[in-house]
């Protein structure tokens, strides 16, 4: 348990169990339940991804909390491990999403369509070695699990979130979005906005703290893959995947109207299994310290 008051419980949910819906298996609110508490998600984090989950203990306090989601005024921080390097200090992923066959979560174009402005514009097969990426798992329709107003507009809220970083606005910031005419005309769409901070990169890895602008199911998993940095671990993206995903739930920022208005902010820091592959290459002090910086000397994503 990371938080409780009257109102809510935020827990620091581990790998392999899902926050709530299993058929044929535990989830948290099933647990919650056996221990004689009720709880009400505020938001899902998937079953293979660590971290920080907001419930409601009433159904009264419920309906703020999902609308301060719906309107992006919560603060979202997720970290993540690639192995992949090459990426800018920082950068946003402007591309919009759709439900293709099997009901699996894609980019709404072609990935040759995709275009990657890092200083100038390139086609994305130009800079980057995409390969080739696995089928998505089957997963629920992206209209049943993701907020889809447009309360706040996206491009807004991306270059909020972005901001000038500590490599200077400009130099090593990058840009991915398609062309208006190549987004699918044939299917739903729903724009999605990631945006990215490069915190460290060493050997083979890179490390992110990663900001879900908008709140699409599987977003921050299907962006980074299609821009050719797929997370490392992630069983959409890589059929020999063995080891857990390594995209974890870092930190949250919220109001309690049940308290004045008073912000909370809430953090869980990776366990070791996280670390586990980067961890010759960056001690646990030096991941503490380039945390603690990105946390608290950025500004960014209102955790100045």
């Amino acid at each position: 348990m990371i938080y409780e008051d009257e109102a809510i419980l935020v827990l620091d949910k581990p790998v392999g169990i899902s926050v709530m819906g299993e058929r044929h298996d535990t989830d948290l609110v099933t647990l919650a339940g056996d221990d004689g508490e009720e709880l009400f998600p505020v938001h899902r984090i998937d079953k293979v991804t660590s971290g920080l989950v907001l419930f409601a203990r009433q159904l009264r306090f419920h309906g703020d909390l999902t609308r301060q989601f719906q309107r992006r005024t919560v603060d979202k921080r997720y970290l993540v491990l690639t192995r992949t390097r090459g990426l800018p200090a920082s950068g946003t992923v402007d591309l919009p999403l759709s439900v293709g066959r099997k009901s699996r979560v894609r980019v709404a174009a072609n990935r040759a369509d995709i275009m990657a402005d890092l200083g100038e514009v390139a086609p994305l097969a130009e800079v980057a070695d995409l390969g080739e990426v696995a089928p998505l798992a089957e997963v629920a329709p992206l209209a049943e699990v993701a907020d889809l107003g447009e309360a706040a507009p996206l491009a807004e809220a991306a270059r909020a979130e972005v901001g000038p970083t500590g490599a200077g606005a400009g130099a090593g910031v990058g840009r991915w979005t398609v062309p208006p005419a190549a987004v699918f005309p044939h299917v739903r769409t729903y724009p999605s906005v990631t945006t990215f901070i490069r915190v460290w990169e060493g050997g083979e890895y890179t490390l992110l703290a990663v900001t879900p602008v908008s709140g699409r199911r599987h977003q921050i998993r299907v962006h980074l893959a299609w821009i050719g940095h797929p997370i490392e671990g992630d069983p959409l993206f890589g059929r020999d995947a063995t080891a857990r995903t390594l995209l974890h739930s870092w930190r949250l920022a919220f109001d309690a109207a049940w308290a004045g208005g008073s912000r909370i902010e809430v953090e869980a820091p990776p366990g070791a299994d996280f670390w586990a592959p980067v961890r010759t290459h960056l001690p646990a002090g030096l991941a503490a310290t380039l945390l603690g910086n990105v946390a608290g000397g950025s500004g960014i994503g209102g955790f100045a």
